[in-house]
């Protein structure tokens, strides 16, 4: 892992592919007030995160994004759906 930025946005992208979820739901949770760390916006930004129009619309990680993920977490259970892959302990 290369920065706490880096930490945090694969910890994003890790709670996308958990599960759908909304646009709302992501603005709720990953909110920031320090401008220096928008995860969520600078994945976006970054090509890392899609989503679909609207509150309601999901929140889904690109191919780019899954690539991200499985170069910068500390160790990826290789058994596990690319597109569902989980650190493991």
């Amino acid at each position: 892992m290369n920065t706490a930025h880096d930490s945090l946005t694969v910890q994003l992208l890790d709670w996308i592919v958990e599960r759908p979820r909304s646009y709302a739901q992501l603005l709720d949770v990953w909110k920031t007030t320090c401008p220096r760390m928008a995860i969520w916006e600078d994945a976006c930004a970054d090509g890392l995160i899609d989503c679909e129009p609207g509150a309601n619309g999901i929140v889904s990680a690109t191919p780019k994004g899954l690539r991200f993920r499985r170069e910068h977490s500390p160790v990826i259970d290789a058994s596990a759906p690319a597109d569902r892959a989980v650190a493991s302990s």
